[in-house]
């Protein structure tokens, strides 16, 4: 297909050239892996097909005969909205066009309309409507727009998507129209990563965008293998569509390219520019129902698509609005031919006028505007029609006109009448008015001028109020009465000065009353304060007259209390003193008890130790004859045996010792006869089994 060779296109794709500085560096052949291969092989691809593409264009406009055209109808056929589960590059350039789309046709059919009725001054109420300037400025804007940060992306040495993606939350994070996957209202949306991905609301709905592939889908250069195998190919077809391509993206370079972004963005704008140079109407087409099934129609999915198009604003501008519009001279010129000479000479909006009333239509239907007459929806027709209707009918039509514009100019006759008898009552009623106007000026002259001088007195009688004040003051003082009821009369003196003065002289002015008035103003306050001056002298005489007295009498106070004080003191230090005595006294004494009682137990214990000793002495003695008497018993039992006798009477002796020993330990003084019991008890005992045993 080609004309190359099956190995050296495989070398190729899988393959790049590198070559060292300068022109006689060394060549490396690197192989490509896996993902860059695919990367080549689909860069060739998207290179075939745009190439062919741009050919097929350039042929078919060679073959048109003519070199340019003037006039011309194109027909503009635009991809919809794409909204699906995993959206791409290729659905965010789509939504791109689709937003540049939709701004112009709200830019002609909404904004462009509604100020041609504010010129000609309708007063159609305003519609407003979305604008969406500000997710296209988010796309396409430099150094922060998606493409740009896309570009810039592409250019790194080892380009990232998710870099990319955090990029674009790092320098927009803060705009309306972005946001990440995780607010998106579809479930697989929300599952995608921050830096996978991101949300942007567009005009028609919010659209969650995978960036995994943007960056490979931006770049379609041609690495130095490629370039240099295509330009080797047989096929002089494919030799020619690439000669006369652009330059290679060997000679650009990496940081140079021309991205796919940058390649659509540039051709859309070309795009606006020529639909902003021509006239444009527009076709929306809606789907009836999401099945694509005949005479199915779906009131809620038509009324989305509408609302997503914008086409409720326009609905809402045409219901208000008059979409038919025609200047007063295209009417004039389009009937003239079918009017007689004397209607032929009418100026056009007088012509349209007469025209409209004569024909009967309903204000309602038309308006007239300062240079165009509008239309509502449909009127216009039928006012065309009406007009090409058969002669008859014209031939009435015309003496309708007549009979108006002679009805017109008879009632403007009537209205001149009446506007020259209005302006002859109102010449009368100026005539009148102006008797008033003279009697208040007057009025006003007599008050501007007689004004100051009753203020002037007012306040000035108002004075005399506050020199009694001041007299019934200095009524209470002890001292200097006399000189201030002088300086009273003299006060009331100049204040009926004064009054005389503004009373005779009619042509004083407010300024020398003002200054009369605070003359006395400050006559008056001079002696007010003086006046108080001596009244707080004679206050603060008697206060330290009073605080004297009020401190002689708590030096006294406190020299009486200090007396008091040492009184009680030292009847307080006296019976302490004496407590303490008592206590010592009570001390003695019990010490002289303790230590008599001390010696009384201690001659106790002297006698009762030496009763112990002479007790243990004596059962010491008891204890060796009783040993030996229990010795002298076995010799004489030995004896016994021997010779067959009795011992009774040793017996008996032996019992009464143990009974003596008894009655010792129980006559003992002390504590310690008590165990000498025990021991003779156990003695008798001892006695007693040798008794049962002699028995």
């Amino acid at each position: 297909l080609m004309g190359l060779e099956q190995e050296d296109l495989t070398g190729a794709l899988l393959s790049r050239v590198m070559q060292g500085k300068g022109s006689f560096g060394t060549v490396i052949m690197v192989p490509l892996k896996t993902g860059e291969a695919s990367n080549a092989r689909d860069a060739l691809a998207k290179s075939l097909y745009t190439r062919l593409f741009d050919y097929i264009v350039m042929r078919i406009n060679q073959s048109i005969p003519f070199s340019e055209s003037r006039y011309y109808i194109g027909v503009l056929d635009i991809a919809g909205f794409e909204y699906f589960t995993v959206n791409s590059f290729e659905q965010f350039c789509i939504n791109y066009c689709n937003e540049k789309l939709q701004q112009f046709f709200n830019q002609r059919i909404l904004k462009d309309e509604q100020e041609l009725y504010v010129k000609e001054g309708l007063g159609v109420k305003n519609v407003s409507f979305v604008d969406n300037q500000d997710c296209i400025d988010l796309i396409e804007s430099k150094q922060t727009g998606i493409f740009s940060l896309l570009d810039e992306e592409s250019k790194l040495p080892k380009p990232n998507y998710q870099h990319f993606t955090d990029q674009i939350f790092h320098n927009n994070g803060q705009h309306f129209r972005i946001a990440l996957p995780r607010k998106s209202k579809l479930k697989e949306h929300r599952e995608i990563r921050d830096h996978d991905g991101f949300l942007i609301r567009h005009f028609a709905g919010a659209v969650c965008y995978q960036t995994k592939h943007f960056i490979e889908k931006n770049n379609d250069a041609l690495h130095a293998s490629l370039e240099a195998i295509v330009q080797e190919c047989k096929n002089p077809f494919i030799c020619e569509i690439f000669m006369t391509g652009e330059e290679s993206s060997q000679k650009q370079g990496k940081l140079n390219f021309i991205s796919v972004g940058s390649k659509f963005k540039k051709q859309l704008s070309e795009l606006m520019l020529k639909l902003r140079s021509t006239g444009t109407n527009f076709i929306r087409c809606i789907k009836p129902n999401v099945k694509m099934i005949a005479h199915l129609f779906e009131s809620p999915s038509v009324m989305s698509q509408l609302q997503c198009a914008g086409m409720t604003s326009v609905l809402e501008l045409m219901q208000q609005g008059f979409p038919s519009r025609a200047p007063f001279s295209e009417l004039y010129s389009m009937y003239k031919q079918f009017l007689p000479p004397n209607l032929a000479r009418l100026d056009p909006r007088l012509f349209c006028k007469a025209l409209f009333k004569a024909l009967g239509l309903d204000d309602n239907d038309f308006q007239f505007g300062m240079t165009k007459v509008f239309f509502r929806p449909g009127k216009f027709a039928e006012f065309d029609q009406m007009m090409r209707a058969d002669p008859e009918n014209l031939r009435v039509l015309i003496e309708k006109v007549k009979k108006w514009l002679i009805c017109s100019r008879w009632r403007k006759a009537q209205w001149c009448a009446l506007e020259v008898i209005k302006l002859k009552n109102k010449i009368i009623y100026r005539r009148e008015a102006l008797v008033c106007i003279q009697k208040n000026l007057r009025m006003s002259l007599a008050m501007r001028q007689h004004r100051p001088r009753y203020q002037g007195l007012r306040s000035i009688n108002m004075l005399g109020s506050q020199v009694d004040k001041i007299e019934e003051m200095g009524g209470n003082l002890k001292g200097g009465r006399s000189v201030l009821e002088q300086s009273i009369d003299t006060l009331k003196q100049n204040i009926d000065k004064a009054v005389n003065t503004i009373k005779t002289c009619e042509k004083i002015k407010k300024s020398e009353i003002d200054k009369i008035y605070k003359s006395l103003v400050d006559q008056i306050n001079k002696e007010l304060v003086g006046v108080k001056r001596k009244i707080e002298q004679e206050r603060i005489a008697e206060e330290q007259e009073k605080l004297r007295k009020l401190q002689q009498e708590m030096e006294e106070e406190k020299k009486r209390k200090h007396e008091e004080e040492m009184l009680r003191r030292r009847m307080e230090e006296d019976k302490v003193l004496k407590q303490e005595m008592e206590k010592q006294r009570k001390m003695e004494e019990e010490e002289e008890r303790r230590l008599e009682r001390e010696e009384r137990d201690k001659n106790q214990a002297e006698a009762l130790q030496k009763q112990l000793e002479e007790a243990n002495s004596r059962y010491a003695a008891l204890q060796q004859q009783i040993e030996q008497e229990r010795r002298d018993h076995e010799l004489a039992l030995r004896l016994a045996a021997e010779s067959g006798g009795a011992v009774e009477d040793l017996v008996i002796k032996t019992q009464r010792l143990s009974i003596d020993q008894g009655s010792l330990g129980r006559g003992s003084p002390d504590g310690e006869p008590a165990v000498n019991g025990v021991v003779g008890s156990q003695a008798g005992k001892k006695t007693t089994d040798n008794k049962k045993f002699d028995l």
